[in-house]
């Protein structure tokens, strides 16, 4: 049987965006309440290919260069 793929968006899906909209360090990563249990329940269907997506506006600037990532 094939599997759906299930996208999910990292900010204020996965995540707590932090205020400055930047996670630049470990310190501002904060997962939201429940998620893992979430993520595990979804998994345990095993419907679902899961993929997490992100699109960040940081990418490629001078303080995260396209060759560092």
């Amino acid at each position: 049987m094939k599997k759906r793929v299930l996208f999910i968006d990292r900010d204020g899906t996965l995540i707590i965006e932090p205020p400055d909209e930047q996670i630049d360090s470990l310190e501002k990563l904060e997962f939201l309440p429940g998620i893992f249990g979430a993520l595990r329940e979804i998994a345990g269907l095993n419907l679902y290919e899961l993929v997490m997506v992100t699109n960040q506006d940081g990418l490629g600037t001078a303080r995260f260069p396209e060759d560092t990532f």
